[in-house]
């Protein structure tokens, strides 16, 4: 998998963390599903892994010991997430509470359509 994906899965989750205070569950493992072709359990376990400290260091070392963390993709996309959660703060605060909850809102149905039809 070309390293450049893992980047930008963390970018667009860090845009979003910033923006509406979500990652993992909503918009990583999803996307490590859909555009990275990992089994669910695969996601899950890099997906904490990227959260190693202080969060999800106890559950990411879970999934590890059964082979389910990718630890670059990881890496890679916490990188991602750092520098993506700034800008996507920095676009919230320029969109109206109505804007960013109606954004959130189609978020969530895109996500949910996208993974209950598999593509």
């Amino acid at each position: 998998m070309n390293n450049f994906v893992f980047v930008a899965i963390g970018l667009g989750a860090g845009v979003l963390a910033g923006m509406f205070g979500i990652g993992g569950g909503i918009v990583i493992v999803p996307a490590l599903i859909l555009l990275a072709k990992f089994p669910p359990h695969m996601a899950t376990g890099t997906s904490l892994a990227i959260f190693l400290l202080p969060v999800g260091m106890l559950g990411a070392y879970a999934y590890y010991k059964e082979g389910h963390v990718r630890v670059v993709p990881a890496l890679l996309i916490a990188l991602g997430v750092f520098l993506g959660s700034y800008f996507g703060a920095r676009i919230a605060q320029q969109l109206s509470p109505l804007v960013l909850k109606r954004a959130f809102s189609l978020l969530l149905v895109v996500v949910a359509a996208r993974m209950w039809l598999g593509k």
